[in-house]
C-alpha cells in the first residue's frame, strides 16, 4: 500500500514536471527575412510537416516536437525569383521541450543572366564564358546561362571559343546583378 506522503510526493514531482515544461510538446519555428511581397517559400521540417510562409516575420510549424526530438528544417521550394537559406536549422528539442525560435531563412533576389547573340553565321557556334560556367551557343538570339545569381554578384561575360572564320565581341560584359532581380543583359555581335 502506497503511503499518503508517498502520492502527495509523487504528486508534486509530477506538477513540477509539467511546469518545467518535462514531457512537453515544443514548437519549432523562427523568422523569414527578405521574403519579397506576393511571394511564397516553402518550408519544411524532418522532410514530412511542410509551411507556407507568404510575408516576412515569425513562423511556426504546426507539428509540435517531445523533449529529444530532432528537427531538421529545409526550404522546399523557393519563391519565384528568389533563394532562400536557413541558418540554425537543425538540431534537437531540449530536455525542458522549450520551444525552438531560432531558426533564421533569409530570402535574397535572383537573377538570370541572359543576354543577346548577333551576327552568328549558319552552321557556327560560340562558346561563352561566365566564371566556371561554359555556354555553347549555334544560333542568333537570346543566350541565357544556366541556373541563376544571387543579387549582388558580379559576373563576367567573354568568349572562351571563337566561331570558325568569325570573330565575336561581347559588350555589357560585366557589372553586378540587380537587386531588383531583373535579367541582366549583355550583347555578343560576332563578325
Amino acid at each position: 500500500m502506497i503511503s499518503k506522503h508517498t502520492r502527495i510526493a509523487a504528486a508534486m514531482a509530477a506538477l513540477t514536471l509539467s511546469a518545467c515544461g518535462g514531457g512537453g510538446q515544443a514548437s519549432i519555428g523562427g523568422t523569414v527575412t527578405g521574403l519579397g511581397t506576393g511571394l511564397t517559400a516553402v518550408l519544411q521540417n524532418n522532410g514530412t510537416d511542410t509551411l507556407n510562409v507568404t510575408a516576412n516575420g515569425n513562423f511556426t510549424f504546426g507539428t509540435q516536437l517531445a523533449a529529444g526530438a530532432a528537427y531538421s528544417v529545409t526550404v522546399l521550394t523557393n519563391p519565384t525569383g528568389q533563394v532562400c537559406q536557413v541558418a540554425n536549422g537543425a538540431g534537437s528539442v531540449n530536455s525542458n521541450a522549450n520551444s525552438v525560435t531560432t531558426i533564421a531563412v533569409a530570402c535574397v533576389n535572383t537573377a538570370t543572366l541572359t543576354g543577346t547573340v548577333n551576327g552568328l553565321l549558319a552552321g557556327r557556334a560560340v562558346t561563352l564564358f561566365n566564371g566556371s560556367v561554359l555556354l555553347p551557343v549555334a544560333a542568333n538570339g537570346t543566350a541565357s546561362f544556366p541556373g541563376v545569381l544571387v543579387a549582388g554578384t558580379t559576373y563576367t561575360v567573354t568568349v572562351a571559343t571563337q566561331p570558325y572564320g568569325q570573330s565575336c565581341v561581347v559588350t555589357d560584359a560585366t557589372g553586378t546583378v540587380s537587386t531588383a532581380g531583373s535579367v541582366t543583359p549583355f550583347t555578343v555581335t560576332c563578325t
